[in-house]
């Protein structure tokens, strides 16, 4: 069902996690999570989907050449690890602050039950 009032995307992913791949080129390579792109529902992992960019001389790379960079991998390709280094599926808990009355969202992992915000 499409999302009415707020069009934004919301991600089980989150920069900084721990994730597997588990489809693609790189099915079972597991990383941190660098950067999510929300509107393209799309994260870049640390060391998964490795390219060979090429790239002119500048101040960085003064020679310029073939340099490796990892792209970025569909969100539904990944699943978050939990505290025992399985995959699990998200999901979400309300949890009530009893000094101030104030409650937030937190995800937990399917799995375990554990909170995966810190």
């Amino acid at each position: 069902m499409p999302r009415k009032n707020n069009k934004q995307k919301k991600l089980h992913i989150r920069k900084g996690d721990i994730v597997r791949v588990m489809s693609g080129n790189d099915r079972g390579k597991e990383g941190k999570v660098l950067a999510v792109f929300k509107e393209k529902e799309r994260v870049i992992i640390e060391g998964v989907n490795v390219r060979l960019r090429h790239t002119r001389p500048n101040q960085l790379y003064p020679q310029g050449g073939r340099i490796e960079q990892e792209m970025a991998v569909h969100a539904s390709n990944v699943m978050p690890l939990d505290a025992n280094g399985e995959p699990t599926r998200i999901g979400r808990k309300k949890i009530v602050d009893v000094d101030s009355g104030r409650s937030r969202w937190v995800r937990v992992a399917v799995t375990t039950g554990d909170e995966l915000d810190g």
